[in-house]
């Protein structure tokens, strides 16, 4: 349920209607735009009545919302979304490159691409330091070692770090070093993951399951803002089809769906949506021209030499040439991106 208050209404009406729902035992979330407030009531609604809230002074009107998820419906909050995290920002009309090599090898390894792919433009570096796999004997990362060199990378180059959280018991140790937290495919629907990383108060980048509908996505998000933390970026990065010629099938058409369904920004992963390097720039490209509000690249100095997703990584001179069309693109779909040189951030 939300409660719609009148523009203009006075600060005590606001007050009153809070005090009753929270007397149900209910809780409030609260959206103030330039022309309207709206109250967002949570909990079991079911035994409320519209005509409850109706008749108070300064509501203009009461209304069900139907689905499943309600702080990340655009019912609740009209606005976009913007999540700001040092020189990355995604949504509202702006375009947020993150990029970076699928795991953290070492810091040489992840200090140096991230001193070449912010020269190239991108706005913060993504980097594994756990890394679930499908085989149990495959790299897994470096864990907490990882992260002390991801912060290395950031302390030379001033980008902020996006890096994957994978169970309940690390998020407060990722926490400590990460700008934005990651939850990967596999984990969108590990509800107390969701909800603990709700509870760090860190942006998070929430990415699409493999088998998951838009709508499962939303409430997926929906875990993570019931715990008032609003600053979430979805992540569409392909879904397991019947077709065998890529990794995954890339559902572009999910970004201006997604855009429909909530105010939350959405980005694209184009190297796990196609699992093939050749693949990356095109879809890329397609990705902005559809409306994305940012991007996620895995990009390395030696793809061929990456311990992980090096089939589907991308040479940094390639990102460096990808990112001017990427400025193309933006410009013309009515993107505003900004290019982070060494220049400027000093």
């Amino acid at each position: 349920m939300i409660i719609v208050m009148k523009h203009g209404s006075p600060e005590a009406d606001l007050r009153k209607v809070v005090e009753k729902v929270e007397a149900m035992g209910l809780h409030t979330d609260i959206s103030a735009g330039e022309t309207q407030t709206i109250i967002g009531v949570l909990g079991d609604v079911t035994q409320v009545s519209t005509e409850d809230f109706e008749g108070m002074a300064g509501v203009e009107k009461v209304l069900r919302v139907q689905k499943p998820y309600k702080l990340a419906s655009r019912d609740f909050r009209p606005m976009d979304t913007v999540v700001e995290v040092g020189p990355l920002r995604v949504g509202g009309g702006y375009l947020g490159v993150i990029a970076g090599p699928c795991s953290v090898e070492s810091e040489a390894q992840v200090v140096e691409i991230a001193r070449r792919l912010k020269a190239a433009g991108a706005h913060a570096l993504r980097g594994g330091a756990y890394k679930p796999r499908t085989n149990p004997y495959a790299f897994q990362g470096h864990k907490e070692d990882g992260l002390k060199m991801l912060a290395a990378a950031r302390a030379e180059t001033g980008l902020p770090i996006v890096t994957e959280v994978v169970t309940p018991a690390d998020v407060e140790t990722v926490a400590r070093y990460a700008d934005v937290m990651q939850i990967g495919a596999r984990n969108m629907q590990n509800y107390l993951l969701l909800s603990e990383v709700g509870r760090a108060h860190k942006p998070v980048l929430l990415k699409r399951g493999m088998s998951a509908t838009l709508e499962e996505l939303c409430c997926a998000a929906e875990y993570i803002m019931a715990e008032s933390s609003k600053q979430v970026i979805l992540c569409e990065r392909g879904i397991r089809t019947f077709e065998t010629h890529s990794r995954n099938t890339l559902s572009l058409c999910a970004v201006p769906a997604l855009k429909e369904m909530t105010h939350l920004p959405v980005i694209v992963d184009p190297s796990h949506g196609t699992g093939k390097r050749a693949w990356v720039a095109a879809m890329t490209r397609a990705a902005v021209a559809a409306g994305a509000d940012g991007l996620i690249i895995e990009a390395h100095v030696e793809p061929e030499r990456a311990l992980t997703d090096g089939f589907q990584t991308i040479s940094c001179d390639d990102f460096a040439r990808l990112m001017d069309d990427v400025r193309k693109i933006a410009e013309v779909v009515g993107r505003k991106i900004g290019v982070c040189t060494s220049a400027a951030a000093a």
